[in-house]
């Protein structure tokens, strides 16, 4: 499901237009991100927590030549899975 296909949903199933429910979820995704630029979490109750967490700078090797390289230190982005999202996604098999 592409973005565009999930605004379809949202629209029909909250009964609203689409630019409402686009509007909706923008809104929902630049909460998660704005909270997530200030170093806080987002957690969804049954769905999961998106986090940022960093790591540390390393050295790695370039996979063609074996020469070593600095991989720099990042902050990551990172999501867990609910409770609720792990048992549905598994009764799915």
């Amino acid at each position: 499901m592409n973005k565009g296909e999930l605004i379809d949903k949202i629209a029909k199933d909250a009964k609203i237009s689409k630019v409402q429910a686009s509007n909706a979820l923008n809104s929902a995704i630049d909460g998660v991100v704005v909270s997530l630029k200030k170093g806080g979490k987002v957690t969804l109750v049954g769905f999961g927590t998106f986090s940022v967490s960093s790591r540390k700078a390393r050295t790695g090797r370039n996979p063609q030549t074996g020469a070593p390289l600095k991989i720099p230190a990042k902050k990551v982005t990172k999501f867990v899975a609910g409770a609720e999202l792990k048992k549905a996604v598994n009764r799915g098999r």
